[in-house]
């Protein structure tokens, strides 16, 4: 069953060129000019009041990507960083105090909400890869937000998170709270596994967008992606266009419940709350969306 199971996602990688619809392996090309001015695969509007470049750090030959795509495309490592600055204001509303955020956009051809229509239909498979920065830890008594599809309500139709799940009143650190966890559109849990450092994690989410069903496919290194859930369902996701959304890469850090604020203000966790100003970070690679023939 594992050779099988390996058989066909090798078909898959080498067909992966023809089915691609969107690829955020970052090229040796690319620049931090081209991060400011969000030129290429990712919108870099979401962060704080810096240029993008000040929180998105791509790191060239410095740094080894997950060896899974090598043989395919060389691609640059990218760091992602939060400060107490990465405060992130949408246009005309109000400052989001209670987070701190970095994100990435997936866009194609300058438009985000188009390649969201292009690819979040039938089925489409996102994949991702994450590594722990040891030199800019983070604090795993937050929760962390750090790859989702986002539609307009705010929901994620998936999400892979780490920390503990911001609560009111704050708990203690979680058991689980150093795991990387993907959870579904209701916040299910549908796969963990320890955090390691020094390893690349690498992740598939197969979304089918008709029937609401999600798979998570997972490996470290340079290992081969296996299926590590079933088919799941995903019933309270949206159909159709109300259930697309931006597909982010993030370092987005809820905050601890603050007492002394207003209990109405408590459970607003974008613009109330505590977070320490720390410098925190991971590093990011493989990221491409891929359609998946049925």
């Amino acid at each position: 069953m594992v050779l099988f199971t390996a058989l066909l996602i090798n078909t898959a990688i080498a067909l992966a060129t023809a089915s691609l619809y969107w690829d955020g392996r970052v090229p040796q090309t690319m620049t931090e000019s081209d991060l400011d001015s969000s030129i290429g695969p990712y919108l870099t509007v979401v962060k704080g009041s810096e240029d993008a470049s000040h929180y998105t750090t791509l790191l060239g030959t410095d740094s080894t990507p997950t060896p899974l795509w090598s043989s395919v495309v060389s691609e640059q490592v990218v760091s992602l960083t939060i400060t107490n600055s990465s405060i992130f204001v949408p246009g005309g509303s109000t400052p989001q105090n209670g987070f701190r955020r970095t994100d990435l956009i997936a866009q194609g051809n300058g438009s985000n909400s188009a390649l969201d229509a292009i690819m979040e239909v039938g089925v489409s498979k996102f994949y991702f890869s994450v590594q722990e920065n040891e030199h800019l830890p983070l604090n795993y008594s937050h929760e962390y937000q750090i790859v989702f599809i986002e539609p307009s309500d705010g929901t994620h139709v998936f999400e892979l998170q780490s920390g503990t799940p911001f609560s009111n009143p704050t708990t203690e650190l979680a058991a689980d709270a150093k795991f990387l966890k993907v959870r579904d559109h209701a916040l299910n849990l549908l796969f963990k596994t320890p955090f390691t450092a020094g390893q690349w994690h690498n992740f598939a989410v197969q979304v089918d967008w008709k029937n609401l069903t999600l798979q998570v496919f997972y490996s470290t290194g340079g290992a081969e992606l296996v299926a590590v859930t079933s088919v799941a369902p995903n019933p309270t996701a949206a159909i159709g266009s109300a259930g697309q959304g931006d597909f982010h890469a993030a370092l987005l850090k809820l905050p601890l419940v603050d007492p002394s604020e207003p209990a109405t203000e408590q459970n607003d966790v974008a613009h109330y709350g505590i977070q320490e100003g720390t410098t925190e970070g991971l590093f990011y690679s493989g990221l491409f969306v891929e359609q998946v023939l049925v």
